[in-house]
C-alpha cells in the first residue's frame, strides 16, 4: 500500500504545527478516495491542549507533523488561527469525523477495526456501532491497554483483519506515536486517532450540547463532569494556549508594522 500523495490543499503553519484548511466533507472525500485507491491516509487532530503539549513533547509533535492530514479539533484553534490571518474554514472535531466515517463506511461496506479503551467500554462501542451503522463491517477490536513492546503484534492483528478503517480510542501521545510507528504496518487505508470518543459512543461520558460546542466551551462542559481530574489540566493548558496566541498575534502585528 502506498501513502496518499500530497493533495492540492492550503496547509497552514501555525503554533508550531500545521493545519489543513479543509471542511468536514472534504476530509470525508479524501478518506473515501484513500479506501477506493488502497492508499494510506493518517489523520491528526489538534486542540488547544495538544498544541501546548506538543511544544514540550518532541515525539508527539513529530507524530502530528507526520500525519497526512491535520485538522482543527478544537473551536479555539479555529478562532485563534483566523485571528492570525489563516483561513481555516471550520472545525473538524475528531468525534464528528469518527461518526461521519462510520456512516460513510456503512454506506460503502467498509471494514473497521476498533483499538482502545477498556474491554468493557469497547464492548459498549461495538454494540452501539452495530445498532447505528449496521452496514459497517467490524473487522476486529482490541482494548488499548497493551505494552509498547506488543505494538508490532497488535499491528499484525489489524493487518490480518483486512480493515479499511482503523479507529484508535487511545490517549495522547500513545495513539499518535502508534500511528506514526505502526500505522503503515496495520494495512488500514484510513487511520484516525479518536481519543476519548469511545467513552462517548459507549455512553460513559456525555458530550457537550451543540450550543456549548459552537461557543467553544466543550472543554468546560467536560471539565464540569470531572472537575478534580480535569480542572487543573484545562486551566493550565488553556492559560498557556492563550499566552501563545497573544505572543503569535504580537509577532504578526510587529511584522506588519515593519513592512509598512
Amino acid at each position: 500500500m502506498t501513502r496518499l500523495p500530497e493533495q492540492q490543499t492550503c496547509r497552514k503553519t501555525v503554533f508550531g504545527t500545521v493545519l489543513d484548511a479543509l471542511t468536514m466533507s472534504q476530509v470525508i472525500e479524501r478518506c473515501v478516495a484513500a479506501v477506493a485507491e488502497r492508499r494510506r491516509l493518517t489523520i491528526g487532530v489538534v486542540n488547544a491542549a495538544k498544541i501546548v503539549n506538543m511544544r514540550g513533547d518532541a515525539a508527539l509533535r513529530q507524530s502530528v507533523l507526520d500525519s497526512d492530514l491535520v485538522v482543527a479539533d478544537g473551536q479555539a484553534v479555529v478562532w485563534a488561527a483566523r485571528m492570525l490571518g489563516h483561513r481555516i474554514p471550520e472545525r473538524v472535531a475528531g468525534i464528528d469525523l469518527f461518526t461521519e466515517l462510520m456512516a460513510e463506511g456503512a454506506r460503502r461496506g467498509h471494514r473497521a477495526y476498533f483499538l482502545g479503551a477498556t474491554e468493557e467500554v469497547l464492548a459498549g462501542v461495538l454494540a452501539e456501532v452495530r445498532r447505528r451503522y449496521p452496514g459497517l463491517a467490524i473487522a476486529g477490536s482490541r482494548d488499548g491497554y497493551f505494552p509498547v513492546e506488543d505494538s508490532a503484534e497488535v499491528a499484525a492483528e489489524i493487518a490480518a483483519s483486512g480493515a479499511d478503517l482503523l479507529f484508535l480510542g487511545i490517549t495522547s501521545p500513545k495513539k499518535e506515536i502508534f500511528i506514526r510507528e505502526w500505522g503503515e504496518s496495520t494495512g488500514a487505508c484510513v487511520v484516525h486517532g479518536v481519543g476519548g470518543s469511545f467513552d462517548v459512543l459507549a455512553g460513559r461520558t456525555r458530550r457537550a450540547p451543540v450550543r456549548w460546542q459552537r461557543l467553544g466551551l466543550e472543554w468546560l462542559y467536560r471539565m464540569l463532569q470531572e472537575p478534580l481530574r480535569l480542572g487543573p489540566r484545562y486551566v493550565r493548558t488553556n492559560g498557556r494556549f492563550l499566552l501563545l496566541v497573544v505572543r503569535e498575534w504580537a509577532g504578526v502585528r510587529r511584522r506588519i508594522e515593519e513592512t509598512t
